[in-house]
């Protein structure tokens, strides 16, 4: 399995952003994925998650603003993230939860400025 996310870069505050990852191999549609993000000296952290079924998990920080979806039919999950801050800068990695191990794609980075 591989992952390939993109779609990150430069926003302002409040502006809105949309990152991608797609998945190689074909167990993508039966396995949950994620977003997690990390800020330089901080420690990665899980931004939200989406089930095989649909069913979505976010960090208190980013609920109302950021959506995880998937498109089983193309292999990929995107973030859509709105209403963007300062502290939402970071490298963003997606993962899948394969059945025996984890799977980490390359990361995008996200910068939004003041």
């Amino acid at each position: 399995v591989q992952l390939q996310a993109s779609g990150g870069g430069l926003v302002q505050t409040g502006g809105s952003l949309r990152v991608s990852c797609a998945a190689s191999g074909n167990i993508f549609s039966i396995r949950p994925m994620g977003w997690y993000r990390q800020a330089p000296g901080k420690q990665r952290e899980l931004v939200a998650t989406i089930t095989s079924g649909d069913r979505t998990n976010y960090a208190d920080s980013v609920k109302g603003r950021f959506t995880i979806s998937r498109d089983n039919a193309k292999n990929t999950v995107h973030l859509q993230m709105n209403s963007l801050k300062p502290e939402d800068t970071a490298v963003y990695y997606c993962k899948m939860d394969g059945r025996v191990r984890a799977y980490w794609g390359q990361g995008t980075l996200v910068t939004v400025s003041s």
